[in-house]
């Protein structure tokens, strides 16, 4: 699917903070807005080949935006909004006889990214993005995330009350061999998404397609939760 309509070459210099970064161009020095407030410390390296959408709002305190980056022969996406929009798009595929999608859907104490009905069966889903990767595989998180360890356990909530719970990983990046949850990192949301994938909440993760311009969900890729 088309995320921006124009885009930008670029070179990343520096990171002052997790909301800008400053970006050489061939039109010179770019101050830009980051669409990803994580780490992402393993993909902003200086020298990085990265890509920016230029926005059309003139009203705007930065030009552009910086959605994507090169890592070696890996092209990644890291808008942190495009998951969400890739996963919406391929909702049908997802789930089979869909009938009803609802975005950001109050459950418990949290609000999830869809509610979905295929007749009457009746699904909350959680999408979390990925562009954490070593080694071939895909790690989430890139941080401690007790948000996404809260969302799992609200998942588990889901199925107590009648409904059927998943989590989607979308890896903003195509040729992983597999996708592991960062015990490393955050060893809580490891074993929050073991238990939850014992007590029943379907777990997901898909590669993508990426290109300078969009992202598309592609095909399933080997979980490895332990």
């Amino acid at each position: 699917m088309r995320l921006y309509e124009r885009v930008i070459p670029g070179v990343f210099l520096q990171r002052p903070n997790r909301f800008i970064a400053r970006v050489r161009t061939a039109a010179g020095e770019e101050i830009c807005h980051v669409k990803n407030t994580g780490r992402c410390r393993e993909l902003l390296l200086p020298g990085a080949a990265v890509t920016l959408a230029v926005s059309s709002n003139p009203d705007r305190k930065t030009r552009c935006d910086l959605v994507a980056v090169k890592k070696g022969d890996l092209y990644i996406n890291m808008d942190s909004q495009a998951p969400n929009l890739a996963a919406r798009e391929a909702l049908p595929r997802l789930f089979p006889g869909l009938t009803h999608a609802k975005p950001e859907a109050v459950f418990g104490a949290s609000r999830l990214d869809f509610y979905l009905e295929q007749g009457e069966k009746k699904t909350f889903l959680e999408v979390k993005g990925v562009t954490l990767e070593e080694n071939g595989a895909a790690l989430f998180p890139d941080a401690p995330t007790e948000r996404g360890v809260k969302h799992l356990k609200e998942l588990e909530g889901c199925l107590r009350a009648g409904y059927g719970a998943a989590v989607l990983f979308v890896i903003q990046m195509r040729g992983v061999t597999r996708f592991s949850p960062n015990a490393r990192t955050h060893p809580a949301f490891a074993q929050a998404l073991r238990r939850a994938a014992e007590t029943g909440v379907r777990v997901m993760a898909y590669d993508c397609i990426v290109t300078d311009r969009d992202m598309t969900l592609n095909a399933p890729v080997p979980l490895c939760l332990e």
